[in-house]
């Protein structure tokens, strides 16, 4: 058991006996203060007393003392309640022995004016006066014993005690389970076991816990899923710069055979290095918008205005590729986001259209705009992509088929993918009917 279990559990233990302890006072407490109120234990005031003794005042007050000393001795013998009529001296009507405690506690009762407590002062019509009270020890009907206790006092108190360490020690186990859980998870988690999962191991648990497992499987599949990409990413890019530096070593070979080709050689080499700048470049850029390093610096930029300018700008390759670009937008489609990737994003998808279009076809640019998006939509007229691999062409160094025999890395579109996913957007590819590529981008429009 770690800390936070013996922590929870004295913690609650702890409360219920002093919870236990503090109800126990408060029924002393109560218990002293019925015992200060309680009538004087010499006389009987119950409810069958009470009515006694109302009953002779009322006898005596009306009947007189003859009439009082005929109903004591009709009452005495059909209730065993002996009502007590005391002279001024001390003597009872029917001549029996006084209780000498009764007959104190009742004169004292009088004194104090509290005749509610079953003792009255009744004058008779004659004038004289008679104390009225039941001594205690007799009952209307014969009193049983009370029975034992059904249980000890201090096995109360055992139970109790086990109880409440049972109890605590439930639900302190309740409560630090799946934290150990949790600390086993994040353990694992920095071991490099990030397929670990901890909402399994919860249970049907539907409380703040269970919550921060779900949480951690989220981080978990998130970390899992970058690591994923950053592997993939660098086999990739391995696999890539194989191409370009054995054309380097072939022209440096060839440079060294034949000296006289040597700037041939050299031209050779130039091409073959801007194109290892240009990879790199790529490959930086995705790594940083992958990273969330990229610049964040937030603005109200146009995407119809993005568009049209990098559609004009790539209409004058299309032209020299016997393809055409054309441009249409409904209006101002406002974004709040980066202008510079924004730019870039839109750049790669025009220009990858362009590319992959048959010649004498057009490639169509679209802006328009919805009640919460702006929506960018290009189209070309080229081969498409297989259904199967539709996903796959945002994937870094994705070419397809179609794409083995033209100029690129097949990054173009993941970075695309990273900068719209920078901004809360979304992006799609689709086959058009008929051949080619429709790529469309959502992004959620600026109001105000």
């Amino acid at each position: 058991m770690g800390r936070l279990f013996w922590k929870i559990f004295l913690g609650f233990w702890l409360a219920l006996v002093v919870a236990a302890v503090g109800a126990g006072t408060a029924v002393w407490v109560q218990r002293l203060e019925r015992a200060r109120e309680a009538p004087p234990p010499d006389l009987a005031v119950g409810p069958p007393h009470r009515i006694a003794i109302d009953m002779a005042a009322a006898t005596l007050r009306y009947g007189g003392v003859d009439a009082l000393r005929q109903w004591m001795n009709d009452w005495q013998g059909r209730r065993p309640v002996p009502v007590f009529a005391v002279d001024g001296d001390g003597r009872d009507l029917l001549a029996r022995e006084v209780p000498a405690g009764a007959l104190a506690q009742a004169r004292e009762v009088v004194a104090r004016g509290s005749d509610g407590q079953g003792v009255r002062l009744v004058a008779a019509p004659g004038g004289e006066s008679f104390l009225l009270f039941v001594p205690r020890g007799f009952a209307p009907r014969p009193q049983r014993p009370a029975p034992p206790p059904p249980i000890a006092p201090w096995e109360v108190i055992v139970i109790g005690i086990a109880t409440s360490l049972a109890f605590s020690a439930l639900l302190a186990w309740y409560l630090a389970r799946p934290i150990r859980n949790l600390r086993w998870a994040f353990d694992a988690a920095a071991a490099g076991r990030l397929e670990t999962r901890v909402s399994p191991l919860m249970g049907r648990r539907r409380d703040e816990i269970a919550d921060l497992g779900r949480d951690f499987d989220r981080m978990a599949q998130q970390l899992q899923n970058l690591v994923s990409a950053q592997r993939r990413l660098l086999h990739d890019v391995s696999h890539e710069l194989r191409s370009p530096l054995a054309r380097l070593q072939a022209a440096i070979g060839l440079a060294r055979q034949q000296p006289a080709k040597l700037d041939t050689s050299l031209e050779r080499i130039e091409r073959e290095a801007m194109r290892l700048d240009s990879m790199v470049g790529e490959v930086l850029a995705l790594a940083r918008l992958e990273s969330g390093t990229a610049s964040r610096m937030k603005e109200r930029v146009d995407l119809a205005y993005i568009a049209a300018s990098i559609a004009e700008d790539a209409r004058f390759e299309a032209e020299a590729l016997a393809r055409a670009v054309r441009f249409n937008a409904s209006g101002d489609a406002p974004v709040i986001g980066n202008a510079d990737l924004l730019h870039r994003a839109v750049e790669n998808i025009v220009r990858n259209a362009v590319k992959f279009t048959r010649e004498g076809t057009t490639v169509d640019v679209r802006v328009h705009t919805t009640r919460t998006s702006a929506i960018l939509t290009v189209t070309d007229h080229g081969p498409g992509i297989a259904a199967g691999e539709l996903q796959k062409v945002f994937d870094p160094f994705y070419r397809g088929e179609a794409g083995s025999g033209t100029a690129g890395f097949g990054l173009g579109l993941a970075i695309a993918q990273r900068a719209v996913d920078a901004h809360g957007g979304a992006i799609r590819a689709s086959n058009v009917p008929g051949g080619g590529l429709e790529v469309e981008v959502d992004l959620p429009l600026a109001h105000g």
